[in-house]
């Protein structure tokens, strides 16, 4: 009896983790086989060579959201434009020499892959497309050179006809814009700063963990922004709202930490803390009060950096929240915000190398083998292994797409045959091969919503409709079907391999990286490069953000980690802001020698003159205009930051060997 209770309770608990859709999911993929439904149907009816192919785009396209389709299909017409172009070019050049014509598509594949790691979101997309499009169109002809152009003419009509119908049906049924969302991620990315800000401010710095953490929900929506700039006939002031509030709320973790770590060492004399409280609560009169603090310490021949430390973050999370208030307000409404800002991405150069080196390996080793092998279908092949590597190679999850790739194949392949052989059985009329075809493409697009499964139903949803390639007629071949389903899963499999074998990337791999960037920043920082202060916090910040995400879980290791990317974030952003502030002081007499002393002191990175070169800014300005005044004190603040990093973190900054090659 206790065994069927337990039993019974087993499937209680499984029938409880099994959630139905909800009906947001449903209407998702109802979007989505219409649309390809509708591209098949005006592919057949305009005659194309291969309408399956706008059936296939609508599959490639397919988002949740309406602004992210949008932004998708712009980037994959102008990406397969520059495909088709390097593809005729390389015909023309090529044509009569298979060696060279592989050579010269697997350095372009690389080139592509390469430049679509530096780039975010549908734009990395469009650049890997740019490159695989040379295999649809000059790889896939390569024994019959001349058909080059009119394959390159078909797969733009095909894919021109595909985002038009995806585009209507989303029009036609409402698709939910992104715009909701990224509201929705904004304000909660703001509670989380101000909630951060007020612990840094009543209790001290709250540590990296937890900075980590808030900037983490500030650059979630980041990949949002520039899609809901399709979305209205204001979106670009949306969009700079939304880029303004980031940039203000990365900067208010970095201000709270460094005002936290300034009262910790000198206390408060002033009562900054109760006044920054007051201002965020909403007391307009704190923030003008505080610059007016501010002025009179430096005009009244004041000589403490930690004192202007203390005003100069005060002033900076007040004014940071206001600013943030003011993007997210321009957000909301459309209105022109205060500012537009960057938000620079921090790439590594050996990550994208890695891929580059990865996906041109690929393609040699796949060429090879199937040559080799003497395949019947050798270009499609190699077709397929290069659109896998190219998605692989941009995927955040390189080998969970991988894996994605190695079941869904067979999967799309054992659907395909079921539809074809099974449903179809020799019919001819659409509304039976559209009929068929919707279990399989509802499925995927519901797998695809689930993080579990993305991976392996973006696979199903865009290679069933290859595999099965419905024409008008359909020709029933079942030898054609074998042998492309077995090239497709021999492609999922030579990608699982590869990616697990070839050049493989660890996060151990990106912490290096990374650090090692940080390192090179640092230095230039310091040695008074020409710096952009504002969006060196940006590229900080998010450099900090993908840190974070390899640091790994375990609790003092993490932490260790955390530190050593917090500090170098902290001294690069003062010593930018320092560099900054010096040049626009640069040429006015009264600063002149304090000016030099303030360099050299950042050359020579030592707390002690750091905080020495603050003291004769501040004596320097006494009797200077208001104006140069108040950029000394920026100055003062950011070397004496710098200062607290060098004197808290000496030790981990030796062990980077920060000194050593200067």
């Amino acid at each position: 009896m206790a065994a069927v209770t337990d039993k019974h309770g087993r499937i209680d608990a499984l029938l409880d983790r099994i959630e139905p859709p909800p009906l947001a999911s449903w209407a998702y993929a109802l979007r989505i086989w219409l649309a390809m439904m509708l591209a098949l149907y005006a592919g057949f009816w305009l005659q194309l060579e291969s309408a399956s192919s706008a059936a296939v785009t609508v599959a490639i396209l397919a988002q949740p959201r309406r602004g992210q389709a949008l932004s998708k299909a712009a980037y994959r017409f102008l990406g397969t434009l520059v495909g088709f172009a390097v593809a005729i070019l390389f015909t023309a050049l090529f044509g009569q020499d298979r060696v060279e014509m592989l050579v010269a598509f697997a350095t372009w594949m690389g080139l592509c892959v390469f430049v679509a790691n530096y780039l975010q979101g549908t734009k990395a997309y469009g650049a890997m497309l740019s490159g695989y499009t040379v295999a649809i169109i000059a790889i896939n002809t390569i024994d019959a050179p001349q058909s080059a152009f009119e394959s390159g003419l078909a797969r733009v009509a095909a894919i021109t006809l595909g985002i038009l119908s995806i585009t209507v049906i989303n029009d036609a049924l409402g698709a939910p814009n992104v715009f909701p969302d990224l509201s929705a991620g904004m304000a909660k990315a703001r509670d989380a700063v101000r909630a951060f800000v007020r612990r840094a401010i009543q209790d001290g710095d709250p540590g990296p963990e937890a900075a980590a953490d808030a900037m983490r929900l500030v650059a979630a929506p980041r990949d949002a922004i520039g899609v809901v700039a399709t979305e209205f006939h204001d979106g670009k002031n949306r969009a700079a709202g939304a880029r303004s509030a980031v940039a203000s709320l990365f900067a208010s973790v970095a201000a709270a930490r460094s005002f936290a770590l300034a009262v910790a060492r000198s206390g408060d004399p002033g009562g900054l803390r109760a006044r920054v409280l007051a201002g965020l609560d909403g007391d307009r009169e704190a923030l003008p009060e505080l610059v007016a603090r501010l002025d009179a310490l430096a005009a009244g021949g004041e000589t403490d950096p930690d004192a202007v430390l203390r005003h100069r973050r005060a002033i900076d999370l007040l004014r940071q929240d206001r600013l943030a208030e003011d993007g997210i307000a321009a957000l909301e409404t459309g209105r022109e915000p205060l500012r537009d800002m960057r938000l620079p991405v921090h790439r590594d150069f050996p990550d994208a190398l890695r891929n580059a080196a990865r996906v041109v390996i690929t393609v040699a080793i796949s060429a090879a083998l199937f040559v080799l092998s003497g395949w019947p279908a050798t270009s499609a092949a190699l077709l397929q292994v290069s659109a896998f590597a190219a998605l692989a190679s941009i995927n955040p999850n390189p080998i969970g797409f991988a894996t994605g790739a190695l079941w869904g194949m067979p999967l799309a392949a054992l659907c395909a045959g079921a539809v074809e052989f099974l449903v179809l059985d020799g019919g001819q009329g659409f509304p039976l091969l559209a009929i068929a075809m919707a279990p399989v493409i509802v499925t995927a697009c519901l797998l695809s919503l689930r993080p579990g499964t993305a991976s392996l139903g973006f696979i199903l949803l865009v290679f069933f409709p290859v595999v099965l390639s419905p024409a008008n007629p359909q020709p029933y071949n079942p030898e054609s079907y074998l042998n492309a389903s077995v090239l497709f899963c021999v492609s999922g499999l030579i990608l699982f391999l590869v990616t697990r074998i070839v050049l493989p990337t660890t996060n151990a791999h990106r912490r290096r990286w990374s650090l090692r960037a940080a390192r090179a920043d640092v230095i230039e920082a310091l040695s008074g490069e020409p710096q952009e202060a504002d969006e060196r916090v940006n590229l900080d910040a998010d450099r900090v953000v993908q840190f974070a995400g390899w640091a790994g879980t375990a609790g003092a290791v993490r932490r260790a980690a955390l530190r050593h990317a917090f500090a170098l974030a902290a001294l690069d952003t003062a010593a930018a802001g320092a560099q900054a502030g010096l040049n626009r002081l640069a040429g006015r007499r009264a600063f002149d020698a304090a000016v030099r002393d303030a360099r050299a002191a950042l050359r020579r990175a030592e707390a002690d003159h750091l905080r020495k070169a603050g003291t004769a800014l501040l004596a320097a300005g006494r009797d200077a205009p208001a104006d140069s005044r108040r950029i000394a004190t920026r100055v003062v603040a950011d070397l004496t930051a710098a200062s607290y990093v060098i004197e808290g973190q000496g030790r981990v900054l030796r062990r980077l060997d920060l000194w050593g090659t200067r």
